[in-house]
C-alpha cells in the first residue's frame, strides 16, 4: 500500500537526496549546489537548494541559519514567480517559528504555505502545511480545533500511499490520545506508524514512533527495561540521521522512564542532558519540559521545598505566556504532586 518514503523538501539537484540522509551531508551538498545556482543565476534552483539548507540548518538545532535560510528561499522564489516554492520556503519558516515557540507567526506562515500551495498546485505543500497547522494546535493543546484536521490529513495520506505522511499523521493522534489517558488506542496508532515507517524506511517517522511507544510502556505498564531498550533503538537513528530536536526529546522521554521507575538521579542526569540541549537550538517548548522533569527530580533528591514552588511556578508562567495548555496542566500536578500550590500562586 505504501512505497518507500521520500523527503518533498529535497528539491532541484537535490531530489536525490533520501529521506534519512545525515543532515549534514544534506547541509554540505545544499550549500554547494545553492552556490552553483547563484553563479548561474537560476533563481528557481536557489530556491529549491535554499529550502533543503534551511531545513538542514532548522532540524540540526541552528536557528538563526535557518532563518536567515528560508527568507533568503522565499525571495529567489519570489523573484522567479514560483508559487509552489515560495509555499516550500513558508513551510519551511513557518515550522522553524513553531520550533522556537512563536505560535501565532507559525500560524500565519503556515496558512500563507498552505494557500500558495493550493495555487500552484502543489498538493504536497499544501498537505504538508495544513499539517504544520494541525501540529502547531496540538502542541498547544488545542485537541478539539485540530483533530478533526488531524483525522483529514490521515485519510489524505493513506488515499495517496504517502507513507512519511500517514506516519506523521498517526503519531500525532496517537500522542493526543495519549495526553487525554487513552493509552490503548494510543499504544496501538503508535504501533501501526513504528510498521509503516520501517516498511518504508523512513527512519526519522520510525525513531518518533518508538520514543511514543516507549511513553506508553512505561506510563501504562510500568516497564522501564522495554521502554529504553525502544528508545536506545530510535536514538541510534536520531544520531545516525543528525536529528538534535528528536535527539534531546528522546533524552528527555528517558528522564520521563527513569522518573516513573523512581530513579530519580538517572532521571535527573538526562533531564539536564535535554536542558543543554533544547538551549543550545533554541527550542522553548523542550527547554520548559525538561526544566519541569528536572524540577521534580531534584524535589525527590530533597531539594528545599521552597525553590522547588519558585521554579513551578515560574515555569507556570513561562508556559501560559507561550500558550501551552497541556504542558501547563503538567505543572499544575507536579504542584499539586509536591504540596506546593499554594506557595506557587502566592
Amino acid at each position: 500500500m505504501y512505497g518507500k518514503a521520500f523527503a518533498p523538501e529535497y528539491q532541484g539537484a537535490l531530489t536525490s537526496l533520501s529521506v534519512n540522509s545525515s543532515l549534514v551531508d544534506v547541509l554540505t551538498e545544499g550549500v554547494e549546489r545553492l552556490r552553483e545556482a547563484e553563479r548561474s543565476g537560476r533563481l528557481d534552483e536557489e530556491a529549491r537548494c535554499g529550502l533543503a539548507v534551511a531545513e538542514a540548518h532548522r532540524r540540526l538545532g541552528q536557528v538563526e541559519d535557518a532563518d536567515r535560510a528560508w527568507k533568503a528561499s522565499y525571495r529567489a522564489a519570489r523573484a522567479a514567480g514560483d508559487t509552489a516554492a515560495m509555499a516550500w520556503a513558508l513551510w519551511s519558516g513557518g515550522t522553524l517559528a513553531r520550533q522556537r515557540g512563536a505560535f501565532p507567526l507559525a500560524r500565519r506562515l503556515l496558512g500563507l504555505a498552505a494557500g500558495l500551495g493550493e495555487r500552484g498546485g502543489d498538493v504536497v505543500v499544501r498537505g504538508y502545511s495544513l499539517a504544520g497547522l494541525a501540529e502547531t494546535g496540538r502542541i498547544q493543546g488545542d485537541y478539539a480545533a485540530v483533530g478533526r484536521l488531524h483525522e483529514q490529513l490521515l485519510a489524505e495520506a493513506r488515499r495517496r500511499g504517502e507513507a512519511r505522511h500517514t506516519v506523521w499523521a498517526l503519531e500525532g493522534i496517537a500522542q493526543m490520545h495519549r495526553n487525554t489517558g487513552s493509552y490503548d488506542r494510543a499504544y496501538e496508532l503508535f504501533e501501526e506508524a513504528a510498521g509503516i515507517a520501517a516498511r518504508a524506511e523512513d527512519r526519522r517517522g520510525h525513531a518518533w514512533a518508538l520514543r511514543g511507544l516507549a511513553d506508553i510502556v512505561s506510563v501504562r505498564d510500568g516497564d522501564s527495561e522495554r521502554a529504553l531498550t525502544l528508545l536506545s533503538e530510535a536514538e541510534r537513528s536520531c544520531r545516525t540521521m543528525n536529528l538534535s530536536s528528536a535527539l534531546a526529546y528522546n533524552h528527555k522521554m528517558r528522564g520521563n522512564v527513569y522518573y516513573r521507575a523512581g530513579r530519580y538521579a538517572e532521571a535527573r542526569t538526562m533531564y539536564e542532558l535535554a536542558l543543554t540541549e533544547f538551549r543550545a537550538m533554541s527550542e522553548p517548548r523542550g527547554e520548559a519540559l525538561a526544566r519541569l522533569g528536572l524540577a521534580k527530580s531534584l524535589a525527590r533528591l530533597g531539594r528545599d521545598r521552597a525553590e522547588t514552588a519558585a521554579e513551578l511556578a515560574d515555569l507556570a508562567d513561562v508556559l501560559e505566556r507561550a500558550g501551552l495548555r497541556h504542558a501547563r496542566e503538567m505543572v499544575t500536578r507536579a504542584q499539586a504532586e509536591f504540596g506546593v500550590a499554594t506557595e506557587a500562586v502566592r
